[in-house]
């Protein structure tokens, strides 16, 4: 079990410091191989993050409110984001359409899941 934990920890924060990484906040120079090498790491860290998230198991009705109420944060922090990404860059007349796109998609998806839970659960 803690080995499990272990991971569970691990792995996002491995893909939050190669995320941070990618943005190059230090301003260093990259060279293109390493960036492609990074890339494909995140990829596969993104991999491994999301069979955690496709794996997860309720065991019990609290452990199903703790995982609803995880969803519902991260659903409202990353909206949140995108929002304030779309506002920020709206002030300057150049909207990235990645930004909109997912935040559109976001929100397609959290009303059609809620939808179809509600019809066949």
């Amino acid at each position: 079990m803690k080995n499990k934990i272990t991971k569970e920890i691990i792995v996002p924060l491995a893909l939050v410091v190669l995320a941070i990484l990618l943005m190059n906040p230090f301003h260093f120079w990259m060279p293109d191989m390493m960036v492609m090498g990074m890339l494909v790491a995140l990829l596969v860290l993104f991999g491994i993050f999301a069979s955690f998230i496709l794996k997860e198991k309720v065991f019990d009705e609290r452990d199903d409110v703790n995982r609803s109420l995880a969803g519902r944060n991260a659903f409202l922090a990353g909206s949140a984001i995108l929002m304030l990404g779309i506002v920020i860059q709206g002030y300057s007349h150049k909207v990235d359409s990645w930004l909109v796109i997912t935040l559109i998609v976001m929100i397609i998806v959290k009303i059609t899941t809620r939808f179809w839970n509600d019809k066949n659960l």
